[in-house]
């Protein structure tokens, strides 16, 4: 079937692989053309010869001189690939030779309407007689007839040739390039008019010119409905292709269940279509909510631009009214001169409010140096009044103390000994009338707590007043040094954490330096929290349950809650009062905590340990679980059980460091007879509570929480260390308990402490702390049931001998009646 005019230029050439055999494209910006070849290689020959004369036609397009016409050729044919063509299928003598096929040879059964859309375009690109060919276009020179290197190629058929059609060779002419005479032969034959008229544009009528212009629109038209046609039948063809592929693929399935798999397909492949138009219809539906948007945002824009004109020309009125007011004023010339006068006068006051501003800023400048001056001088002088009254106190100290160790020197005479007596009682007496003297504001600490403790005994008030004035010297010669750093360092760590504080060697080292007064009442907090959690979580009213219950139904234990509620922490302020709210708060938790473990119910100490935990954290139910973690979770069980047995145990194992870590000191109380336990059972029993000064109790409770009861043994260690020369000095017994009594109580140093404590007891694994009290305990069980079956064998025996004496005493009174 002749196909015309096809212009290869810029055509491309494809082929499917899915097509049938031999069967390949040209594609053309108009339209796409399917041919057939006889043989799948015969279509390769094609399409390489259809790419080699597209090359050589850009090359003479690009360079059009024919000497370059070989060079061209030998360039296409290095560029693309030698393929030689099938013998006998292509050529010459294969275009004259008649053609065995039978007419359906080359009808597509996949494409069977291609005759008719080839029909129909070759109706369209008929020009001349010539072109009932196939006619590439490609060179505008004639066709030569093909050399020996090269075989003459056959043009195949558009799927239908006749048998009788003989295709001649293949023409190279450039596409487009038709003469006048064979354009106007064209028309001629299209509008039916005689070949032998010819149109000449000199020697045209008006008349037949429009004629002519009809005549070319309804041939127009006419190509422009034939168009419609094609497309309309290509589409049909489309469709009609789709359905035959569809059911050859159904047809050629063998099977039942391979034929309802096919099906099955393609109802999911037109569920997904489905799906995929209605997200297009959503799609169009949100893009159309969109522009309805964006039609009511344009009308208020257009509204607002609308308002801004209104604005604009009201604002231009009243401009135009104030320009014609200031011209009018400036016409009459009084009244320009009063307004020239008016900005006279109003300059030079400005003038002259700027000189004074400046003046008033020196002056401002001036007074700010000074006062930066003088608070610094202040600060200077407060400083050195703190250094001068601090080494003052140490005067004093060292003047009291050397007081007292010539009171204690026995060679001094009647009249010695009552001068220095009276020196004492005036040092004692100065008090009041001493120009350095502690404010009457800072008798108690942040605490409550009393800072310089009363005795009565005079040696120890002389004693206290020692204590008082070296406590003084230290707290003025570190306040501007640590306490200032320990509070910064407390600060960054807490800033940068949550409510909930977690095990770490940073906080562990942080509560052994102690906690500033801001920060302990949250720390603690977060401290018994975490030790506490588990039972909070399952029991989260405890506290208030408890408390009703105890007011409901008295513990056996409630009597001596009340006698040992008034004597709780004397020496505190906030427990002095037999009707302060910090008693009452006291009563109820330690009501609660005897319900809280019936095992224990009430021990003498337990009164301190809740006072310790009210005065810090400032609420009941939290000072009443840090008691429950004290008793619970950080001391060993049986510690305030009624005999107390782990308290003991405790003892003996300090008294095994002590002699490890302290030898000379233990040897000197061997020496002595002196049985430490006496007065460290309190210190382990009420964790120091009324033992050391509270600036130095808070922090070891700080670590204690923390760390745990091993804190307790280091800092009972740390203390012996602390005064080892004092004590090492006495040789008397006496004189050894009395100065242990209360020798806790003379400490001013506690960051030396602390440091003796942390640093100079290491190492002291908790490890060894652990079998040391297995032992100790083990060893007191076997002794305390040894006791007690002696004690059960003395009661037998004691109740034999009184039965025998009863027996005796009968006798005899039978013998005397």
């Amino acid at each position: 079937m002749p196909l015309g005019q096809v212009e290869l230029c810029s055509a491309t050439f494809t082929y499917t692989l899915k097509a049938e055999r031999g069967t390949f494209n040209i594609r053309t910006p108009e339209r796409t053309f399917t041919l057939k070849a006889v043989s799948q290689e015969l279509m390769l020959y094609w399409l390489r010869q259809l790419q080699v004369k597209r090359w050589q036609h850009i090359r003479n397009s690009t360079s059009p001189d024919p000497t370059n016409h070989n060079n061209n050729n030998n360039t296409a044919d290095d560029f693309l690939p030698v393929l030689t063509s099938p013998v006998g299928l292509v050529g010459e003598e294969a275009a004259n030779s008649s053609s065995q096929r039978t007419p359906l040879a080359n009808m597509s059964i996949k494409h069977p309407f291609i005759q008719i859309q080839n029909s129909v375009h070759s109706l369209r690109k008929l020009v001349f007689p010539e072109g009932s060919q196939s006619v590439f276009y490609m060179d505008a020179s004639t066709w030569t007839p093909p050399t020996s290197s090269e075989p003459p190629y056959n043009i195949p058929t558009a799927y239908k040739t006749p048998a009788e059609t003989r295709p001649p060779p293949l023409s190279l002419e450039s596409a487009g390039q038709v003469t006048p005479e064979e354009g106007r032969d064209h028309w001629n034959r299209k509008t039916k008019t005689s070949p032998s008229m010819v149109l000449c544009r000199d020697d045209l009528s008006s008349d037949t010119t429009s004629r002519l212009q009809q005549e070319k629109q309804m041939l127009l038209d006419d190509v422009r409905a034939q168009k419609e046609l094609v497309w309309i039948l290509h589409k049909a063809l489309e469709a009609s292709q789709l359905e035959k592929r569809t059911c050859a693929e159904f047809l050629a399935e063998k099977s039942e269940q391979e034929r309802l798999e096919l099906l099955r397909h393609r109802e999911r492949e037109a569920a997904d279509l489905r799906g995929r138009l209605e997200e297009v219809k959503k799609e169009a539906e949100s893009m159309r909510r969109r522009l309805n948007q964006r039609d009511a945002q344009l009308l208020e824009l257009q509204d607002n631009i609308g308002m801004l004109i209104e604005k604009n020309t009201a604002k231009q009125e009243v401009i135009i009214k104030l320009s014609d007011h200031v011209t009018s004023c400036m016409a009459s010339d009084d009244a320009f001169k009063q307004l020239q006068q008016d900005v006279e006068n109003l300059k030079d006051d400005i003038e002259a409010y700027k000189t004074q501003n400046k003046f008033l800023n020196s002056e401002i400048h001036q007074l700010t140096q000074l006062w930066r001056t003088s608070s610094e001088q202040g600060k200077s002088l407060m400083v050195k009044c703190s250094y001068l009254e601090a080494s003052n106190c140490q005067i004093e100290s060292r003047y009291l103390s050397a007081l007292r160790q010539l009171q204690e020197v026995k060679s001094l005479d009647q009249v010695q000994r009552e001068t220095v007596q009276k020196m004492i009682e005036e040092a004692l007496k100065g008090e009041q009338n001493c120009a350095i003297k502690l404010n009457v504001a800072r008798d108690h600490d942040e605490y409550g707590f009393k800072i310089i403790p009363e005795y009565e005994v005079e040696d120890i008030k002389l004693l206290a007043k020692i204590q008082a004035l070296e406590i003084r010297s230290h707290n003025l010669l570190r306040q501007e040094g640590s306490e200032r750093y320990l509070s910064s360092c407390w600060a960054q760590y807490l800033a940068s954490r949550s409510e909930e504080l977690f095990s770490s060697p940073e906080l562990k080292g942080l509560l052994r330096g102690g906690i500033p007064q801001q920060y302990r009442q949250k720390v603690w907090r977060s401290v018994v929290r975490a030790r506490t959690r588990t039972l909070r979580e399952r029991h989260p009213e405890r506290y208030q349950q408890l408390c009703e219950k105890a007011r409901t139904c008295p513990h056996p234990a409630s009597r001596q809650i009340e006698l040992d509620l008034h004597r709780t922490l004397t020496n505190n302020q906030h427990f002095s009062s037999p009707s302060s709210p910090a008693l009452q708060q006291l009563r109820r938790i330690l009501l609660a905590f005897s319900w809280q473990n019936p095992a224990i119910g009430y021990c003498q100490g337990l009164n301190r340990l809740a006072a310790i935990a009210l005065l810090v954290l400032q609420s009941e139910e939290d000072s009443f679980w840090c008691l429950v973690s004290v008793v619970e979770a950080i001391m060993p069980p049986d510690y305030y059980t009624k005999d107390l047995v782990a308290s003991q145990a405790d003892q003996r194992v300090l008294k095994d460091f002590l002699a490890e870590k302290l030898p000379r000191l233990s040897a000197h109380f061997e020496d002595h007879n002196i049985d430490v336990s006496l007065i460290t059972f309190n210190w382990f029993l009420v964790v120091f509570v009324e033992s050391l000064p509270s600036d130095i109790l808070l922090p070891l409770w700080d670590a204690f929480l923390y760390e745990g009861t091993k804190v307790i043994f280091r800092y009972a260690l740390a203390l012996f260390k602390y005064k080892e020369e004092d004590l090492l000095k006495i040789q008397d017994a006496v004189e050894i308990y009395q100065y242990l009594r209360f020798f806790t109580m003379t400490i001013s140093d506690g960051r030396r402490l602390a440091t003796i404590a942390f640093s100079d007891m290491n190492p002291f694994p908790g490890r060894l702390l652990r079998n040391r009290r297995a032992f100790h305990l083990s060893r007191l069980e076997a002794e305390l049931r040894e006791l007690a079956e002696q004690q059960r064998e003395f009661i037998s025996e004691s109740a034999e001998r009184r039965d025998k004496v009863l027996a005796v005493a009968a006798s005899e009174d039978e013998e005397e009646l």
